[in-house]
């Protein structure tokens, strides 16, 4: 017996068929599916920022229009602050996370209002110009984010910029109640005035936990060295008076004091300066005969005499600033902008910003106890470095202090560094104002990358006709691991070099270059037979340097000095035969921004063959003509670009007791 089917057309019905109405049901779910993955994938890869466009702005939170919340009395506060903290200890790094740009991400609190059990506000002054505008540039900035799952560095919406205006209680307990307070871990406060009568902090006094406190007043016991930041006071005049820049020079005055609420013993001292050295210094005070306001902030008199400041400071060289009730001072702003030396009298002040800047190129400080001697001390500098202060005081001041925005970020830009050191700006890029540029020289990195032609390093020996001496120097370069090539520039057209079979017998190619004219600048000029990188330029007297010391301490600068050296300063060099070596330096300098590499000295570095007839050096006048250079040479460039050196590279072992055979440059001379 068979078992009978149905079949179709279609053959053997084995699966029922879907009836119609189920059918169209899952083909409109599948394309329902369907276009929500293709949605999906659109949102994910069409560009678009995580982050929303809208800024903290004062408009969008106004004071009044912000949420009112009650502090219970019994509402916990915060531990007073560790002392001990730092980076490694009370912040906690990897919220910061891994980022490609380097960058923090800052969030900022939104504004609400703050008020105790009885409806009185925690601030007398709620949110002012200043903390607004200070909030508003870190919202404008590339640290800004919004979303507060990504920040690594929260900012309350709390005013503390100005103590005098706080209820330290129920401040403490308003930064308690946000919701990311963790003990204030990488919360960050912002305080220009700290402290109160009669002791006058050097901290803010408002409970704080962990968080990080950018001040304006610290002293080296308050200070927590790599966590807090030093912030300058911010000057109200910064936004209110503008200070045309003046070329650095001398002034009418030398020493000016402007400030009106010092310590009757220095005011006394100051008098007794004045009594000194009359007219050199102009010593100010507030004005007793105008009305109080505005105005007379901006006034100050000598004798009867009305001065308008701060356009005053623009007449003085130098400027008093002494410390106040409190250690940091708004007059210190002022001062930076007029492009006036500040001279800082302020025992334990940690300077603003004093991590990354360096305060010895713009400022002179001097202990309290020393302020009878200000005026001998300040005699002392050369003029042309007090130019070169009064032009850094001033760049200083546009940089970091002409603004809350530029407060601000130079906050945030330290602790980013901090975080991504790897990253962190540079010595050179914190200190160095923009450079002087030349005509069609616009990187001191002109060379094309690529390798150089041969390796090593060419030696250029300037001679004329030191014969014996010059042999000498050949046969102790040539010894040299690193020597690539010798270049011989023969400075004497009335002779001729020695025959080629008398010159010393070295391995590495020798040539011989006769100039047309004897000039100095010879030993500098671009010859075709540098191939190299790394130049050598020597002259034919130094005879007592040995292998080791030429290996130790061996740029390419001869093209720009020789084509691009600005002014004659080039012409003034050969007609003087002196000071090619300075002017040398004064291009790297100028150039690179950097100090040159101080490598391992001698006391004694003499040519014993040389005598007064044929040493350039030996002639009495050849001195003097070196110190005329240098301010020849300033005043072409514009600037002292000659950077002040503090580091020497020795060799690793130089001066070690082990056993020669150890060291790498055993056959340095000794001191």
């Amino acid at each position: 017996m068979y078992a009978t089917g149905k079949y179709s057309s279609r053959g053997p019905a084995l699966i029922p068929r879907m009836k119609t109405k189920h059918r169209i049901y899952y083909i409109a779910l599948f394309s329902v599916v369907l276009l929500g993955l293709i949605a999906t994938g659109m949102f994910q890869f069409w560009p678009h920022s995580i982050e929303s466009s809208a800024e903290w702005t004062l408009e969008k939170g106004s004071v009044h229009d912000a949420p009112l919340i009650r502090l219970p009395a019994s509402s916990p506060i915060p531990e007073r602050g560790d002392l001990s903290c730092r980076m490694h200890t009370c912040f906690d790094v990897y919220r910061c996370g891994y980022n490609p740009k380097n960058k923090i991400k800052v969030y900022i609190y939104a504004l609400q209002r703050f008020v105790d059990e009885f409806g009185v506000p925690i601030s007398s002054t709620g949110l002012s110009r200043e903390y607004n505008d200070l909030l508003s540039a870190i919202s404008d900035s590339d640290f800004y984010t919004d979303d507060v799952t990504r920040a690594c560095l929260f900012i309350p919406s709390i005013d503390v910029l100005n103590q005098n205006s706080l209820r330290i209680r129920e401040t403490a307990q308003a930064l308690a109640m946000l919701p990311r307070w963790d003990k204030g871990m990488n919360h960050l406060l912002f305080n220009m005035l700290p402290g109160g009568p009669p002791d006058y902090n050097t901290a803010l006094d408002v409970p704080r936990d962990r968080a990080l406190l950018a001040g304006g007043g610290f002293s080296t016991w308050t200070y927590r060295q790599g966590y807090d930041v030093s912030i300058p006071v911010y000057s109200p005049l910064s936004a209110d008076v503008v200070l045309p820049e003046r070329q650095p020079g001398p002034r009418h005055y030398f020493i000016l004091s402007s400030q009106t609420a010092i310590h009757r013993e220095y005011r006394a001292e100051l008098e007794r300066l004045k009594e000194e050295n009359g007219e050199a210094l102009l010593l100010l005070d507030k004005c007793s005969n105008l009305s109080q306001g505005a105005a007379s902030a901006r006034k100050r008199c000598y004798k009867g005499q009305v001065y308008d400041y701060p356009q005053i400071l623009q007449e003085s060289s130098f400027c008093v600033v002494l410390r106040g009730a409190r250690l940091g001072q708004a007059a210190l702003s002022d001062v930076l902008q007029a492009g006036c030396v500040p001279v800082i009298l302020a025992d334990s002040y940690i300077l603003p910003f004093s991590e990354v800047l360096d305060w010895k190129r713009a400022s002179v400080v001097i202990p309290e106890e020393k302020l009878s001697e200000m005026y001998t001390i300040l005699k002392s500098i050369p003029h042309r470095q007090v130019e070169e202060m009064q032009r850094q005081a001033r760049w200083f001041w546009e940089a970091y202090f002409s603004s809350m925005k530029a407060i601000g970020l130079t906050t945030l830009q330290i602790i980013n560094d901090r975080i991504y050191p790897y990253a962190a700006r540079t010595y050179e890029q914190w200190n160095n104002p923009p450079v002087v540029k030349w005509s069609s020289v616009n990187s001191p990195l002109f060379l094309p990358l690529i390798p150089p032609r041969a390796p090593g390093f060419t030696a250029v020996v300037l001679t004329y006709d030191r014969i014996e001496s010059l042999f000498r120097v050949i046969t102790e370069i040539s010894k040299v691991p690193s020597l690539a090539k010798l270049l011989i520039v023969w400075n004497n057209q009335n002779k001729s070099p020695p025959e080629e079979s008398l010159w010393p017998k070295v391995g590495v190619p020798l040539k011989v270059v006769r100039t047309k004219e004897n000039k100095l600048s010879n030993r500098f000029f671009p010859y075709d037979e540098i191939e190299t990188e790394s130049v050598l330029a020597i002259d034919d007297d130094i005879i007592m340097l040995t292998s080791d010391e030429l290996q130790f301490g061996y740029e390419y600068f001869n093209y720009l000095y020789t084509y691009k050296m600005p002014g004659d300063i080039k012409n003034w060099v050969d007609a003087h035969m002196n000071c090619e070596d300075i002017a040398m330096n004064f291009l790297v300098a100028n150039i690179t921004g950097k100090a040159p590499i101080k490598v391992t000295p001698r006391k004694k570095f003499k040519c014993p063959e040389c005598t007064a007839i044929d040493g350039l050096s030996l002639d009495q006048t050849h001195m003097v003509e070196r110190s005329e250079c240098i301010n020849k040479f300033a005043s072409v460039f514009g600037t002292m670009p000659l950077k002040v050196v503090e580091h020497r590279a020795d060799p690793v072992l130089y001066k070690d007791d082990f056993p020669e055979k150890l060291k790498s440059f055993p056959n340095i001379g000794s001191l």
